[in-house]
Formats: C-alpha cells, structure tokens, sequence
C-alpha cells in the first residue's frame, strides 16, 4: 500500500516560527515533525509514500529528497495552488489509481498503530477509513460520530460548545479505495471533511471511523509545539530519540560536549555538536539543536533551542522558542511564550516578555524591554563600536561576512589608492578575520601593507609612516572567545569619535566603494619592521647610563608578541635580561586575571632568586607592563604608574603628566613635588593620547598597565615604557621598593553596579541634584569632591548597562563609606 504526507500547509498560527520554514519542517526534539510521520510509515512497511507540497515546497524537498536515507521512496506532488485536504491528494492521483492508500498529515506527531487501522478498513471493506481519536478539547477540531459497527453517521467541522457532541474527533488519517478520487473535481478546492464525505454519506457509501488507541498531537499552535517536545521527552509517544541516555531522561546526541559541572535535570535532549560549559543549569522539557553554545550561568527550563543558536553567559530561557542562527547576548531573558524567529540578535541585558513574537532577521538592542510583537521594524542596532573599537565573540558577532563589509565601509572613507596598515595578534582567529579584511581592502582600491602578528605598539607605529590608517585585530584581552577590530587613524591613534561615527554610518547603509578591475588594490610586507621600530625607540629615549650600570633584569614575555622585539631591543639595550617565556603560543592568545596574577607571582620568584633590580610582565599585544620589584614583590598597577611618574617627573622637574579622572589624587602630590602639573582626562585612551601628542607632556598612563612615553610616541607602548624605567632606575640607581616606600598610600575603591539603559541619563541627574553645592567636575561623568578633600566619581559605562563608580579617602574605610552613600544615590535612581 502506498501513503500521501500533506506537508503543503503555512502553517500561519506558528508565526514567527513558519515565516522562513514550512511546518511539516518544525523540529521536535531535533527532528521535523514530518520525519517522525515517515518514520512511522515505514514501521508499518508504507514505504512507497507520495508527498503533496506547495509552501516552501523546495526546503521540504531539499530535505528529505527522495528518501534513501530513510529507506523509503519518496515522490512529490506540487500544488500552484491551494488545492484543499482533498483537492491535494487528487493532484497525486497518478500514482496512487492502483490500490487502496492512506493518507496522514505531515504536521501531526503520532504513534498510532497504522497496521491495524488498515486491517480494519479492510474487513469492512470500506470505501473510506476515517482515524478518529479521543481528546479532552474537540473546539479545534472535525467531530465524528460512529454506531457500533464503527459506521460514520455525523460530521461537523470545527463545532462551537454548544454543538459539541462527542469527544472522538477526525484526527486528518484516512485509508481510502481509489474510487473516491471519482468525487473530487480536479484543479478546485476541496475538503474530505466538508465536501467530500458529505456526499458519501448522501449516496450511502461504506465509510468507517476507526477509533486509535495511542498519542496524537496536532501541532498548530506554540503550546501544543512546546508540548510536543515534552510528551517526546516523557516517553508519552513512541518515536525515536536520536543520540544516547547519558543519565536517566538526559539525552545527548553525537558530538555533544557537556561539561561536568553544568546542571542537567532532565528529561531533556541535548543536539549533535552542542556544547554546555560549566555552571550552565538546563532544565526538564528543555531541547537544544545542533550546534547551539550554552555559555556559563546560562539558565533553560521548557526551551526549545533550534539549530547553531548561541546562548550567552547569565541568560535566562523559560519556555521559549529561539529560531535557528539567533544569538541571544549576555544576561538576556526570555519568558514564557515568547518566540523568537531565526537570525535574530537579542542583545545583552534585554527582557522579551511572555508571549511576544519576534519575527526573522530582527535586532533587539542591549538593555531593551520588550513587551509587544516586532515584526516589521528592529528595534535600534547599537554603535559598532565600543571602548576596544568592534568587539564581539569570534564566528558568533564577529564572523568573516561582518569582517568584510567593515573593512568594505571603512576603505570607502579613505581616499582610493590610499594605504592601509593591518597587524594582528597570534590567535587562529585573528589570521583569519584579518585575511577577510585584507581581501575587501584590496577590493576596494586600498594598498595594504601587512606587518602580520606584531605587537600593538609596532602596529600604530608602522600605521603612522605614511599610511592613511590601519586595522589591528587581536583576542579581547581577557575573553579568550572574543575578538577586537580595531582601527588607527594616520598617526596610529585609536580611531576618533566622528571618525568612528562616519564608519559607522557608511556601515549602516551599506554604501560600500567598489574598485574598478584596473584598480584593485596591491598588497605588501614590509621586511625589517622590527630593526626599524627597535632603533627609532632607543633614538627617541634617554638610555644613558644602562650600559654602565650592570643592571639585570627579568622580562617575561608571557607567550606574547613582545616576544618577537624582544631579542633584537635587549641586545641594542645593553642590558643584562633573562627572558622567560619567549615562544608564541596559539592556543593562549589572553589571559584571564588570575593566570596573569600567577604568572607575575612567578615572575618575582625569579627576580629574587637572581637578584635582579625587577621584573617586567607584557601583556599579550605588548602594549601594557606589570612590574616586580627587587624582592620579588608584586607592584600593583596604580602603584606602578605612581612610581613611574615620580622617576620620570624627578628627572624631567617640569611640564605637565596625563593622567584620567579615575587616578588617585597623590598623583597632583608627587607631580607638584617635582615641579610638574597632571592633566586630568577622561578614561577614554584617545583622550589620553590627544594630550600626550602635545608639546609639554612628558608621560602618561592609565594605572591599568597602560604607559605613554611622549617622547616616543603619544599611544600606550609596553617595550618603549620598558626602556625609559631601564634608563631611569640605572641614573638614579634606586630600587623599585625605595620610590614605592616614599609615595604616600592611596586609598581609591571601585564599585559597578548595573543599570539599565533607560535609566542611565536619570542616574546623573541625580547625582548632580544630590552634589549640591559640593565642588562637582564633568571632566567625565560627575566628580564630586567633598570639603575634606575625599571624592567620589560616577561614570554611566558607554558599552554596558553599568555605572561605574570610584570614591577615594584618607582610608580605605571613608572610601568605603562615599562608596556605600553615592552607590544607594544610583540605586534609588535607577528604580
């Protein structure tokens, strides 16, 4: 006997879900529903099946093709036109003339026993076998009365309460004799149910219900979906689960890495290639596609989770739809009925309310609520760039596609025939991203000069002989999983704010520049990038006395790119260094806080074992130090800039330091003993530079590592920052721990505490109302400076739904206590 599938249906009321698929293809527990039908027919040897398609009817076709891999033949019948129930099986007439067939929904999860459902039809001999079935609710469906003998003697489609006669309802199964096609008019719309039978019944035709034993779920709506995946799961209806019960009600497909700290309370199921890191919690009735990425602190309860979905760190998902290829950022939050289409981006921090619809391809910004359907409009694309230029998780928002049209847009700002600069970090993922980008440079009429993987400073330096700009693509310091794009101007600055706006806005249109084939751009590699970098240093800094001293030094390039100037700088130096750590490695392109904390604390067991004069730690770009001193003794980074400033004001005795607002105010107190002045900046690092590039400047830093040594250049450079304390400590011949003892203390707390978008502006507000009539300074966000001399700053976070808060006192206890009072202000705020 031969089977139709009618998998022609829209499938409206599953919107947004059906907006780019057809619904026989919806998953359940990782399968289309439609699959579970065949497997079904081919239980019961129906394995000669036609398929009646018309919505999307190539996906359909695409996916199962002809059926070999189920073992089943498979051909299809399309319809142009909405043809009706029977109007559909009538166009496969052809191949179904010969015998008796059944009929049975493409959309409807089942496990009924399809043998003896045609065994029945065949005892009776029966023109038409209607499957009927017993359910609590009949509203939504045909009922059907049968006598004893199982004969059909009503229909009604659909029936109010007040019509509502039976619970056996027409659950769209049929086994049929090919007579019956002699009812139904070719090429029009026609129902089984409402036109069909009728006249059947009219002429005394043999039609019969049989009433099914087993489970049957019309999958229309989003509850019965969301049910359908947990009957699956419960073992309420037999079909099969791909993949293996790793623990009892947990399933796992092929390929899934699940960590063993993450949470698992099934049943649930777990797709191919999926992984769960740690801490993630994933609850019963919870299914997760292919390929999906549930990030740390992730919590899931009655998700279902489509295909290559990424899930971020501290979201939270209850009874949810998230389409295919959707990113959901950190600490979002999904409720209850909520659907959210494919190719979505849910941004960091953003509520979706119960039952709301978000359909394909939208952007829902960081920090958003949510509580009505959005379905034509996105709501707002936040800025491309944030405080490291374009930052996001590697393939998950920084994919090669976007890398393309960045450097497209940014290439249209510059001049054609201009030259570009790109270096990167060296991570896999960087060599990557940085090929897309060279490649849409060229394509854009822009000569490239590629430095490779070279450290930041190197970079910016190169950048600024005589290019129009330059691109820098290194691993987010610290997120192993994130990348940052970043863009120099002509003189290796950070790109500036209207420079970064117009990128964006050429970004945001879509306007890129094309060049003509005559125009393509060239690509080059410039040789001896070190030699040259390395000798306009040691021109441009005072090394005097070094070679005389017989300083030793310890210097860890911590597996980083400052490893590749290293040796060329030390032997120019004149230095006595013991480098450890000097070798690339690929695998660790940052590190997390706590492995640079170990790694220092090593480092000082060595300086002290040698007996060096200190240590110094790079960071990954070679763009930040850390210091140790002579005992081995770790310089915390406020301290290191506070000992810094005091070698290089003493020897300089006048001009002025950048510092940003953030800086302990013992910085004006060692700068002024000295004869020297700090200009005060925001936290921004091209503020920072902007001041260093003017004349009078003779240092800068940010207290996070970050150094500027003005005669040099106007950019945080780790190597040039190495090489003035060099010169330094060899004059003055004192050590690390002698300048450290002679600065006073510093008592500086930092807090953060979230806040939500919407309410950032009000915040200030009332931080200012609540100053009163204290001295307040807008250098960056609100400082206030209280009689006594303590301080406290406020700063709304450009990137994150965060303030930020610095108080500094004569002891950590009053700084504790101007933090404790402004943080209840932003509190109170912010509800």
């Amino acid at each position: 006997m031969k089977a139709v599938v009618m998998a022609g249906g829209e499938g409206t009321r599953l919107r947004p879900m059906t907006s780019s698929m057809p619904k026989p293809l919806l998953p359940v527990v990782n399968r289309p529903i439609m699959e579970h039908v065949l497997r079904l027919l081919k239980r019961h040897g129906l394995n000669e099946t036609v398929v009646t398609v018309q919505f999307l009817a190539s996906l359909v076709k695409n996916y199962f093709g002809d059926g070999e891999e189920l073992g089943m033949d498979l051909t299809y019948a399309h319809e142009e036109k909405p043809l009706g129930t029977a109007g559909s099986v009538k166009n496969a007439e052809e191949a179904l003339k010969d015998d008796a067939f059944l009929v049975i929904s493409g959309d409807a999860l089942t496990d009924f026993d399809l043998t003896e459902l045609i065994n029945f039809h065949r005892e009776k001999g029966a023109l038409v076998t209607v499957c009927l079935t017993r359910v609590p609710n009949p509203l939504e469906f045909g009922i059907t009365i049968v006598d004893e003998e199982g004969k059909v003697e009503r229909f009604l489609e659909k029936p109010t309460w007040g019509q509502v006669f039976s619970d056996t309802v027409n659950t769209g199964i049929y086994v049929m004799e090919p007579e019956v096609f002699d009812y139904v008019e070719p090429d029009v719309s026609v129902d089984w149910s409402g036109d069909v039978f009728p006249q059947l019944m009219k002429e005394g035709k043999p039609i019969y219900g049989f009433i099914a034993e087993g489970y049957w779920e019309d999958v229309g709506t989003h509850e019965s979906y969301i049910k359908a995946q947990a009957d699956v799961l419960e073992g309420r209806v037999d079909v099969e689960i791909e993949g293996f019960e790793i623990s009892p009600g947990v399933w796992a497909a092929e390929g899934a890495e699940v960590h063993p700290d993450a949470v698992l309370r099934g049943p649930l199921y777990i797709g191919d290639y999926a992984k769960v890191e740690a801490g993630a919690e994933i609850r019963e009735h919870t299914v997760i596609g292919s390929n999906v990425v549930v990030k740390t602190g992730a919590f899931l309860h009655k998700a279902v989770v489509h295909d290559n979905v990424y899930i971020g760190p501290q979201t939270n998902l209850r009874g949810c739809v998230i389409g295919k290829n959707t990113d959901v950022m950190r600490a979002a939050r999904i409720d209850d009925g909520a659907v959210i289409g494919d190719e979505c981006l849910i941004g960091e921090e953003s509520i979706i309310a119960g039952n709301v619809r978000v359909y394909p391809f939208k952007t829902i910004e960081a920090g958003a609520f949510v509580n009505t359907s959005v379905i034509w409009e996105s709501r707002g694309q936040a800025h491309l760039f944030g405080a490291r230029g374009v930052s996001g998780i590697l393939n998950v928002e920084i994919t090669p596609e976007l890398a393309v049209r960045l450097a497209g847009a940014y290439a249209t700002t510059l001049k054609k025939g201009s030259t570009v600069t790109t270096a990167r970090d060296h991570s896999r993922g960087a060599r990557a991203l940085k090929r897309a980008v060279i490649s849409a440079l060229q394509a854009s009429a822009i000569d490239v000069r590629d430095l490779e993987n070279v450290p930041m400073p190197v970079a910016r330096q190169q950048t600024a002989r005589g290019s129009a700009g330059g691109v820098m693509i290194r691993t987010t310091p610290g997120v192993p999983d994130s990348v940052d794009i970043m863009f120099f101007d002509e003189r290796g600055a950070d790109l500036s704010q209207a420079g970064q706006r117009k990128l964006d806005r050429v970004f945001a249109r879509q306007e890129y520049r094309r060049a003509f084939p005559g125009e393509i751009g060239d690509l080059t590699f410039p040789s001896s990038v070190f030699d040259s970098y390395t000798g306009a240093l040691l021109r441009a800094v005072d090394t005097t006395a070094v070679r005389e001293s017989g300083l030793k030094v310890v210097v860890d390039a911590a597996h980083g790119s400052a490893g590749i100037v290293l040796p060329n700088l030390l032997g120019r130096l004149g230095v006595d260094a013991l480098t450890i750590n000097p070798g690339l490695d690929e695998a660790r392109p940052t590190e997390t806080a706590d492995e640079r904390r170990s790694g220092l604390v090593r480092l000082g067991e060595i300086v002290a074992s040698a007996r060096a004069a200190f240590g110094v730690r790079f960071d990954p770009v070679g763009e930040r130090i850390s210091l140790v001193d002579e005992r081995g003794r770790i310089v915390e980074d406020d301290r290191a800039l506070l000992v810094m400033l005091d070698l290089v004001a003493a020897e300089r005795r006048s001009g002025r330091v950048a510092l940003p607002v953030t800086t302990t105010r013992i910085a004006e107190q060692v700068a002024a003993y000295h004869g020297t002045q700090v200009e005060w900046t925001t936290t921004s690092p091209d503020d920072l530079t902007r001041v260093c590039r003017m004349e009078s400047t003779i240092f800068g830093g940010d207290g996070r590592g970050g150094l500027i040594i003005p005669e040099f250049s106007s950019v945080f450079d780790g190597a040039a920052a190495f090489v003035r304390l060099v010169g330094l400590v060899a004059r003055t011949q004192l050590t690390l721990s002698q300048i450290d003892a002679r600065i006073p203390r510093a008592h500086v707390l930092k807090r953060d505490l979230a806040t939500p978008w919407a309410v950032k502006g009000m915040v200030m507000r009332r931080v200012v109302e609540e100053a009163g009539d204290r001295f307040v300074d807008t250098t960056d966000g609100v400082r206030v400076v209280e009689p006594d001399g303590r301080w406290v700053l406020v700063l709304p976070d450009p990137a994150e739904a965060v303030t930020r808060l610095w108080a500094e006192g004569p002891d950590d206890a009053s700084a504790q206590a101007l933090l404790d009072e402004w943080s209840a202000v932003v509190e109170s705020a912010g509800h």
